[in-house]
């Protein structure tokens, strides 16, 4: 699967103008490697050349990187006293990495992940830089089937955590504590199914009036009350690849004012689930939930976008928003998720992540998402 996605954009150099390519966002290092580290404090330089593969990695990471990867070349640095001696930090492997290059050549980069230091070497150097970005967020926007299958299992487990949280909510318990029923949930889940596989996630439960118009904060030890307003977010990587499912919820009987927002959300939500397409662009996507909303008055208080990609990252490209022309293809993968955040009411936003495919629309994500199934 790496050596297809090294040689695909081994294939694109001559319609990129490039000689050889450098990848240093971790996104895609994990995509064209399959390492994956916890912390990427200590800088890790991807290499691509026409006929070989290099990496730049601290020793930390050398028997991670044997491990996963089949780079042929390995350049380590330390940080030891017994290997001090040494004396080549990550800055001198990559002028060697820059030698193994043709000389004044056109190294293709995310310029979005270029340090200003690594900048001023290659340009040192003589070398034209020409920006990846785009190119590489494009060979990610569609997944193959190794993926898929990955992302399908990740929302089996994501909808598992969440309805353990949600079905658990009580007045009295903290967000933090409403989290770990579904983290206990799926910690369990995948140790029973699952051995020796990867597991990550990210989960917040930002509960009343005020915490849940703030759409992206941490769980805290706020303890939930009767009449509050919670959105549970969750997120779960299996094997490197995410699914999103989050849901707004009541302890209590919401307001007037909370029911009316909380169905409009809600419908513009299910609207796109049900006309998401193939050939549809980005942006008609994100008309069907705008319209819903501003038709109802309530268009100022739209945030954000009304989904965007997911795969390897927590948000990724293509996103579905207003000036996105995208043409939707099969194999691309969203979380749908229109919100509303209404000051003094309350925050309103479920999201359900998708699968695009030739033969309709492939939701992976499950949980209710009526009023009546979401008070507690």
């Amino acid at each position: 699967m790496f050596t297809q996605r090294i040689n695909k954009l081994r294939n694109d150099f001559s319609t990129l103008g490039i000689d050889a390519a450098i990848v240093l966002n971790f996104e895609n290092q994990f995509y064209f490697s399959g390492l994956k580290a916890i912390t990427y404090s200590r800088p890790i330089v991807l290499g691509i050349d026409s006929g070989t593969t290099h990496l730049i990695i601290p020793s930390l990471e050398e028997e991670h990187a044997k491990h996963k990867t089949s780079i042929e070349n390995l350049y380590v640095y330390h940080e030891t006293k017994l290997r001090s001696f040494e004396g080549e930090s990550y800055l001198d492997h990559f002028v060697k990495l820059l030698d193994q290059f043709p000389e004044n050549g056109r190294i293709g980069i995310e310029f979005s992940s270029l340090p200003v230091i690594l900048g001023n070497i290659l340009n040192e150097k003589g070398f034209t830089l020409v920006n990846l970005d785009k190119h590489i967020a494009a060979m990610r926007f569609v997944k193959d089937e190794e993926e898929l299958k990955l992302i399908r299992e990740a929302g089996r487990l994501v909808s598992i955590a969440l309805k353990n949280s949600l079905e658990n909510a009580r007045a009295g318990i903290t967000e933090m504590e409403l989290d770990q029923f579904g983290n206990k949930a799926l910690f369990q889940e995948v140790a029973n199914n699952h051995p020796n596989s990867t597991l990550d996630f990210f989960v917040m439960s930002p509960s009343g009036v005020k915490r849940t118009n703030m759409p992206h904060v941490f769980s805290n030890t706020r303890e939930l009350e009767e009449k509050d307003i919670i959105i549970h977010s969750r997120q779960v990587g299996f094997n490197g690849y995410r699914a999103e499912c989050e849901r707004t919820f009541f302890i209590g009987e919401p307001t007037n004012e909370q029911e009316k927002f909380f169905n409009i959300a809600v419908e513009a939500q299910v609207e796109v689930l049900k006309q998401i397409k193939v050939g549809m662009r980005a942006y008609d996507v994100n008309e069907i939930a705008r319209l819903i909303i501003a038709d109802a008055g309530l268009e100022p208080y739209m945030n954000h976008r009304t989904g965007h990609g997911i795969g390897i990252g927590l948000h990724e490209e293509p996103s579905l928003r207003f000036d996105n022309e995208l043409v939707l293809t099969e194999g691309m993968v969203f979380c749908v998720e229109p919100g509303i955040y209404v000051p003094d009411i309350g925050g309103f936003r479920h999201s359900d992540t998708v699968i695009l495919t030739n033969n309709g629309t492939e939701i992976i994500t499950e949980y209710p998402s009526s009023l009546e199934d979401l008070i507690f």
